[in-house]
This record gives C-alpha cells, sequence and structure tokens, in this order.
C-alpha cells in the first residue's frame, strides 16, 4: 500500500486548524519541528492537565484527504490542515493500519503508528455538526473514529507535498488501532 502526501501543517501555537507549509521537518522521538504538539512527553493539553509525564504517541497527526471528499459531500466544507493534521496523505489507508505500522515520508523520515485520533468538541467549535461526521457508530453499536491517525517519529527528515509515502506492516498477529 503506496500513496503521497498531499499537504503538510504546523503551529507553534496550540490552535485548532494548522497552516499548510512548503515543509516540515519530523526530529525522531519529538514530532514536527516547531509545532505546539512536538515533545518527548505529551504535548495536548487535556493530557498534560492528567500526567505530563506520559509519552507523546501523538507526535504526528496525519489523515486521509479521501476524508475531505466525503465530509463535502455531507455538505462541509475541510481543507488540508483544518483539523490540526500534520500531514495529509492520498491513497493510503490510514484507518485500516495496524498498530505499529510504519509509514516511510520522502527520503528520509520513518513515522510508526500508535493508535485513532480522538476527536474532540473543538470539531464542532470548528463547523458545527462537523464531529458527528467524524465520529460515528457502527452497526454493533461500536465506536467508529475517522479523524486521522497519530503517530511517532522513529526517524527524523523533511517532508513536502508531492513526496511518497510507504506503509510497511508490522509482523502478525495485527492490532487494531484504538484511540491515543
Amino acid at each position: 500500500m503506496n500513496g503521497i502526501v498531499t499537504a503538510v501543517s504546523s503551529d507553534p501555537e496550540h490552535a485548532f486548524s494548522k497552516p499548510n507549509r512548503d515543509r516540515i521537518t519530523l526530529l525522531a522521538g519529538i514530532g514536527v519541528d516547531g509545532d505546539a504538539h512536538a515533545g518527548a512527553r505529551v504535548q495536548h493539553r487535556s493530557r498534560v492537565a492528567r500526567d505530563p509525564s506520559q509519552p507523546n504517541l501523538r507526535q504526528v497527526h496525519l489523515i486521509g484527504e479521501e476524508l475531505f471528499a466525503e465530509l463535502d459531500a455531507a455538505g462541509f466544507a475541510v481543507a488540508p490542515g483544518e483539523l490540526g493534521e500534520n500531514v495529509t496523505t492520498r491513497g493510503v489507508d490510514l484507518l485500516g493500519l495496524p498498530v505499529g505500522a510504519v509509514l516511510r515520508l520522502g527520503p528520509a523520515a520513518v513515522l510508526e503508528v500508535t493508535g485513532l485520533r480522538n476527536p474532540c468538541r473543538q470539531i464542532d467549535d470548528f463547523q458545527p455538526g462537523l464531529l458527528k461526521q467524524v465520529v460515528d457508530r457502527d452497526a454493533a453499536g461500536d465506536v467508529v473514529r475517522r479523524a486521522g491517525v497519530m503517530s511517532i517519529v522513529r526517524v527524523g527528515g523533511p517532508v513536502r507535498p508531492g513526496d511518497p509515502v510507504t506503509v510497511e506492516l508490522p509482523a502478525g498477529p495485527h492490532r487494531p488501532l484504538e484511540r491515543v
């Protein structure tokens, strides 16, 4: 399963949306250089308030741009970076990856997928009704999260729109993604 990076985004402030950039630099064990969520320990405000010593399993947030087309069909205009992701991809079933899947981005960067983004009410603050589009329930009543995946940086490097994305699955048995 291979794809392409379609946008990269970062913001030094703890804002909901992140502006698009020409490139970002990933730092091993840290995240996106200069981004508010970069760090070896948790950086998301709610998690810092609970326990600032937790490891940061949410260093880099990725969303497949295919979600934007689905949201558009439901009446919501969303562009890359607006849901707070750092990397927007095309052609990779991010939500179908198992825990520990490796994503190679561009010439050097390597990410390890840690879990699903757990969307919060800020999504409805951005566009009322959007939260229900990215969090739903399946036929069995289980919660389905569609707002992207979170990862940690194993090997740093630059990432730009147009860079290839290569997926490597971990040895089985595979564990499905859960919220992190």
